[in-house]
C-alpha cells in the first residue's frame, strides 16, 4: 500500500495559511517525518511529544549548527536563508553541552523567578494603561466607534510584552523599540525573501550592541545592565554570546506572548461556550491559558537541531550524523495518543492539558512563567473590561501571520463595547 512517504518529502509551507493542517499531514507519516523547508533544506519533522521528549533530552541531538550541521559549516545556507537567524546566532538558544550550561547558568541567575514575580505591579499597571487608552477612544470617538474594528492584536496583543519586555531589558528608546519589532518580524516571517532575511539579523545586533554600550556607560537596574556587568567582571561570556543573548529574550521573549493571547482572545471569542464555562467560574483563566499552549501553541514548529551522531529509531527510521531536526510543537500538542481522539477539540475542562509549547529539557524556556504571568493579568482584565468583545469579522476571514514557526493572526478585528456601570 503507497504511503505519504512515498511521494517524498513533505513540503512546508513557508507563508503558514494551514498550521494546523500541515500539523496534522506530518503527524500522518509518523513520529518522524522528512519535510523540505524553505530554500530546499531538508530536515526531519519530529511530532511525536514521547519521541521529542527523547531527543531533546539526549546527548546525541545538538542546536549548534556551527559545530554539527554540515550544511552551514559548508556554506550550503548563508545569510539570504530566511531561517539563518536561528541558526547563526552565539547564545543559550543554539548553544550546545557545557557551552549551554555556562550560558544558561549566567543567565538564570539574572533572569529569576523572583525577579519575575516582582514584574506583576508593572504589568498590571501597562494592562491598565492599554485598557484604558481603547476605552477613552471609545468614548471620545477618535479612533473606534460603533462598526469600526480595533485591532486588539496591534492595540493590546502586542503592545503589553514589547513593553515588559523592554522595561526588563532597559530598551528606553521608542525608536529602537520600533526597530527591534521590524527585525523580530522578519525572524519569524518565514516568507521573507533574501535581501531582507539578510539584513534583519545584523541590523538586530547592532541595535542591541548600541544599547551595551549605553548600558556600560549608563548602568541602570536592569536585565542588559546585569548581563553586561556579569561579562566585564570576568564571567565566560563573549562580546558576541552578550549581544546574541539580548537578541534572543528581546525576540523571543515577546513574540511568543503576543501569540500566547492573540490565540487565547480568538478562542474565546470564536468558542461561545468555552467562554460561558470560564464566565460561569466552571473553568478558570488558568485552563485557558494552558489549553491555549497545548491546542494553538505560540510557536508550531522550531528550528533547529541536529543529530551529533546516527540515531536510531524504534521504527526502524535512523536520524543520520549532521541531519536537521524541526521540533514541531503545534503537531505535538493535538497528539492522539495522548489527548485521545478529540485532541483537536479546544476543550478549557480538559483534565490533562500537557503540552511542550515552551520546549522541554534543557532548552525548556526560561520566560514561560513571565508568560504566563502576562497572560493571567492581560486575559480576566480584558474580558471584565469589555464584556461583549466580539469578532468584527468571520473567523475564517481572520489571516493567519506569515510563518510556520510563528502561530497567530495578522490581525484580531473586533468589535467594543465598554462594560456597563
Amino acid at each position: 500500500m503507497r504511503t505519504p512517504e512515498d511521494d517524498g518529502p513533505f513540503v512546508i509551507d513557508p507563508t503558514g495559511r494551514d498550521v494546523q493542517g500541515d500539523a496534522a499531514r506530518i503527524r500522518a507519516r509518523g513520529p518522524a517525518a522528512r519535510v523540505t523547508l524553505p530554500g530546499g533544506v531538508e530536515a526531519w519533522a519530529v511530532s511525536s511529544p514521547e519521541l521529542l521528549r527523547l531527543l531533546l533530552t539526549d546527548d546525541r541531538v545538538s542546536k549548534d549548527a556551527y559545530l554539527h550541521w554540515p550544511s552551514l559549516i559548508n556554506g550550503e545556507v548563508g545569510p539570504g536563508w530566511p531561517l539563518f537567524a536561528w541558526v547563526a546566532v552565539r547564545n543559550m538558544l543554539t548553544a550546545y553541552g557545557d557551552d549551554h550550561r555556562r550560558l544558561r547558568r549566567l543567565v538564570s541567575s539574572a533572569f529569576t523567578v523572583r525577579r519575575t514575580a516582582a514584574m506583576r505591579p508593572r504589568v498590571e499597571a501597562i494592562v491598565a494603561d492599554l485598557l484604558d487608552e481603547l476605552e477613552l477612544e471609545l468614548e471620545l470617538g477618535a479612533a473606534a466607534s460603533p462598526g469600526e474594528p480595533v485591532d486588539l492584536r496591534d492595540r493590546y496583543a502586542y503592545p503589553l510584552p514589547i513593553r515588559v519586555i523592554c522595561e526588563l531589558f532597559g530598551v528606553d528608546d521608542p525608536g529602537a523599540r520600533e526597530e527591534i519589532r521590524r527585525c523580530v518580524d522578519v525572524f519569524f516571517r518565514t516568507t521573507a525573501g533574501p535581501e531582507e532575511a539578510a539584513a534583519a539579523f545584523p541590523r538586530m545586533q547592532e541595535i542591541l550592541r548600541g544599547l551595551v554600550q549605553d548600558k556600560r556607560a549608563r548602568p541602570a537596574d536592569d536585565l542588559s545592565s546585569a548581563l553586561i556587568a556579569a561579562r566585564d567582571e570576568g564571567s565566560p561570556l563573549s562580546e558576541e554570546e552578550l549581544v546574541d543573548t539580548l537578541v534572543l529574550f528581546l525576540s523571543a521573549g515577546h513574540e511568543t506572548t503576543v501569540n500566547l493571547l492573540d490565540n487565547a482572545i480568538h478562542a474565546m471569542l470564536t468558542r461561545p461556550d468555552q467562554r460561558a464555562l470560564v464566565q460561569a467560574g466552571r473553568a478558570t483563566w488558568d485552563d485557558v491559558i494552558e489549553e491555549t499552549l497545548r491546542a494553538e501553541p505560540p510557536i508550531a514548529n522550531l528550528p533547529l537541531r541536529f543529530a551529533v551522531e546516527d540515531i536510531e529509531l524504534e521504527d526502524g527510521v535512523t536520524l543520520g550524523k549532521g541531519e536537521a531536526i524541526l521540533a514541531c510543537y503545534a503537531a505535538a500538542g493535538r497528539d492522539t495518543g495522548t489527548h485521545g481522539d478529540d485532541a483537536g477539540l479546544f476543550d478549557v475542562t480538559r483534565a490533562d492539558k500537557e503540552h511542550m509549547a515552551f520546549g522541554y529539557g534543557v532548552h525548556y524556556c526560561l520566560g514561560a512563567p513571565l508568560a504566563r504571568l502576562e497572560a493571567a493579568i492581560a486575559l480576566p482584565a480584558l474580558f471584565t473590561r469589555f464584556p461583549d468583545l466580539a469578532l468584527a469579522v468571520k473567523p475564517d476571514e481572520l489571516q493567519p501571520l506569515d510563518s510556520f514557526i510563528s502561530n497567530g493572526h495578522r490581525a484580531l478585528p473586533v468589535s467594543l463595547t465598554p462594560a456597563r456601570s
